[in-house]
């Protein structure tokens, strides 16, 4: 079923919506909650609660890319499923991916957060356009998806460290590129 449609089944409040979502996008957005959560329990969970926040945001929502919207829900409710249950203890999973990105993403929290976040949208947009198209898609496969550094090694056929390597001086790249554009990191 195509997007646009199974959003007008939203729009009429049918609960064929989440079963046409959750066929068309549930190994997408499955996919998403795993790399994050590990546990296949609570991936099924945040996708259970990914359909519901979908359902009570659609309307007055009406996203433009149905894939998208379901991807950022997913990853939203998974990191925050992630931090509740890693409150007091330090996991590997999520804390290094997000310990990696800490040095080269700008501090949150300010008055102006709305308005800087859309300027940061645009710059790393604007970064991400830039890149090549392979060193695009791992990092958008690393650090929007979760897939471990593991994985995209053996998916391009390279050693861990190597593309460990690759995704730090990515991650550099960014940093200087936050930093030209005059982003308080």
């Amino acid at each position: 079923m195509e997007d646009q449609a199974i959003i007008e089944l939203y729009f009429r409040r049918s609960e064929q919506a989440i079963s046409e979502t959750a066929e068309k996008y549930g190994g997408y957005c499955g996919a998403i909650a795993t790399n994050i959560l590990s546990l296949p329990e609570d991936a099924e969970e945040c996708l259970n609660d990914t359909w519901l926040a979908a359902w009570n945001d659609i309307p007055p929502s009406r996203p433009g890319c149905l894939r998208a919207y379901l991807g950022r829900l997913v990853r939203n409710l998974a990191i925050t499923r992630f931090r509740y249950a890693h409150a007091a203890k330090r996991a590997s999973g999520m804390d290094v991916l997000l310990s990696e990105l800490e040095d080269c993403l700008p501090a949150s929290g300010t008055v102006e957060q709305e308005l800087e976040q859309a300027e940061l949208n645009r710059i790393l947009r604007d970064w991400l356009d830039g890149l090549r198209a392979e060193d695009r898609r791992l990092f958008v496969r690393r650090y929007w998806h979760g897939v471990s550094v593991k994985t995209l090694a053996g998916e391009t056929g390279t050693k861990e460290n190597l593309m460990a390597q690759r995704l730090l001086r990515l991650r550099k790249k960014l940093k200087r590129k936050l930093e030209q554009e005059g982003e308080a990191l």
